[in-house]
């Protein structure tokens, strides 16, 4: 039997998985990718990044192209969305980021983040079957099948980002909530026999829903959405004729197709684990998380899951952290993904036919409309409300928040916070001759943090920040409070003297190897 070793392991090769191990790499981490299948999928999925999810993926350095989006006068950068399928609504985002929505197909961003995990280091086994998953004080193990064979592979940590039909998740018995399936909808990419009997958009009748989107040069993607209740055998493969009797029963006309494929079904069957965390095995994306898809919000928020996770894994793993770090993720992210669950089936709720809904939709409408400058839902789909618990004792306003671009002067010229974080380390930004004290306190963590000192600026009015390289403000001292706390938040973050905490036993549950 074939024997593979690292330090991370990572099951599941879609844009979580491939950016978590992109993260890794780039840190210095032996990383191991096993994806079961053998090259990326063209299948249409996923097609939007939302705000804070491209906003943290340029902190990373990811799309360098996308600069700040302000125009001659300054304004924010807006994009038209649909709330529940109603239209009205703008998602926006600051000017000095790259922008509110990028349309970029997600097997596109499988290839930009398997490109940069393999160009620093991390080894990819496409074509690889996990079978078995078990975990011990030391680290975990994995017994996969490949095309030339069992392949036993081991690490100190395992992270399971394969999908809503996870392996490691169903192998590792974690428990999770579950939301039962009401509705039963199909997805197909077809050609159309004549193209205008259904336009591009969003279409509603009394007895469902039709979304229709173009692919230039590839075809038409159609979806469905029958509120009536689950489909009773929703497990089994769609059927081209299915596909075709549900379009036209719901347009209430005859649509014939031509050359249907990737047929799917969907539901509103919605799931969230206990934990993110089971003892050294970790979830992301879709392995933890699965909602209605609507609002298109199912890759930002995996992106965002991997950009929480992977340094505080790679500094854990690396000596630089303890294990209380990895702890924060699942306090961070798993509220998060609770939220996008609530609010798709919110909006679900306003897709129902019935009079009811009607009112109700007749009535939100208004409410979008006349909301539009409030970003309430904006920043509700796209991520950009989201405020992290606060750790230290003495946390302040700016602790939690995501620190937006802003243009600093430094001794080294001209810069500003996306240009900083790149590097992927943890940023103490101290301001004018007040921050001295604060570069000075963090010397002990100099192996660990970039140290930074700036002309003050009234977009940070502080004495110093320090900003996690996934962008949120770790502790900070208001210009106008007081600035202690800054050495006991760099021990909460990254231990006394930064090495590696103690392990702790692996948390029962997941069965052992032979």
């Amino acid at each position: 039997m074939r024997r593979e070793h690292a330090q991370v392991m990572i099951v599941g090769g879609g844009p979580v998985g491939m950016l978590v191990a992109a993260e890794l790499g780039a840190h210095g981490v032996r990383t191991l990718l096993l994806e079961a299948q053998a090259t990326v999928s063209e299948r249409p999925k996923a097609r939007v990044l939302h705000a804070r999810a491209l906003q943290g993926l340029a902190r990373r350095g990811y799309f360098p192209e996308l600069g700040p989006t302000a125009g001659a006068d300054g304004a924010e950068a807006q994009a038209p969305f649909r709330y529940a399928g109603i239209p009205g609504l703008f998602i926006t985002a600051p000017a000095s980021e790259p922008g509110p929505v990028l349309k970029r197909p997600q097997a596109d961003l499988e290839r930009l983040f398997e490109q940069r995990a393999r160009a620093v280091g991390v080894r990819i086994l496409r074509a690889h079957h996990v079978t078995e998953v078990a975990q011990g004080r030391d680290g975990v193990r994995v017994l996969a099948k490949g095309l030339h064979g069992p392949v036993l592979c081991t690490a100190r940590y395992l992270v399971g980002a394969d999908g809503g039909r996870s392996t490691v998740r169903e192998l590792a018995g974690i428990p999770a909530r579950t939301y039962p399936a009401t509705t039963s909808g199909l997805s197909g990419l077809i050609t159309l026999r004549d193209p205008k009997v259904l336009e591009p958009g969003w279409h509603r009748t009394p007895r469902g829903w039709i979304v229709v989107h173009d692919i230039p040069g590839t075809g038409t993607h159609v979806r469905t959405l029958d509120c009536t209740g689950a489909h009773p055998a929703r497990h089994l493969p769609p059927t081209p004729e299915e596909l075709r009797d549900e379009l036209s029963r719901i347009a209430g006309e005859d649509i014939e197709i031509r050359d249907p494929r990737w047929l799917s079904r969907f539901s509103d069957f919605a799931r969230l684990v206990r934990s993110y965390r089971f003892g050294r095995i970790f979830l992301a994306g879709d392995a933890a998380h699965m909602h209605f898809p609507v609002g298109a919000q199912g890759v930002s928020t995996g992106v965002q899951d991997a950009l929480n996770l992977g340094w505080k894994l790679a500094l854990a793993v690396l000596g630089r952290a303890g294990e209380d770090l990895l702890d924060t993720y699942d306090a961070e992210r798993r509220p998060e993904a609770q939220r996008v669950i609530d609010n798709t089936r919110a909006q679900l709720a306003l897709m129902r036919p019935g009079p009811e809904a009607d009112a109700l939709r007749g009535v939100f409408a208004e409410l979008v409309s006349a909301g539009r400058d409030s970003r309430y839902l904006s920043d509700m789909i796209s991520g950009q409300d989201t405020v992290l618990p606060g750790c230290s004792r003495r946390p302040s306003a700016w602790e939690g928040r995501f620190l937006q671009n802003v243009a600093l002067s430094t001794g080294a010229g001209r810069t500003d916070v996306i240009q900083l974080l790149r590097a992927g380390r943890p940023l103490l930004l101290a301001f004018g001759e007040q921050g001295r004290r604060c570069v000075q306190d963090a010397r002990e963590w100099a192996g660990v943090l970039r140290l930074v000192r700036a002309e003050p600026t009234p977009e940070v009015p502080c004495v110093a920040v320090l900003v996690r390289p996934d962008g949120y403000v770790a502790w900070a001292a208001p210009s106008d409070g007081v600035g202690h706390g800054l050495a006991d938040a760099l021990s909460l973050y990254f231990g006394r003297r930064p090495a590696l905490a103690a392990e702790r036993p692996a948390l029962a549950g997941a069965g052992a190897l032979s």
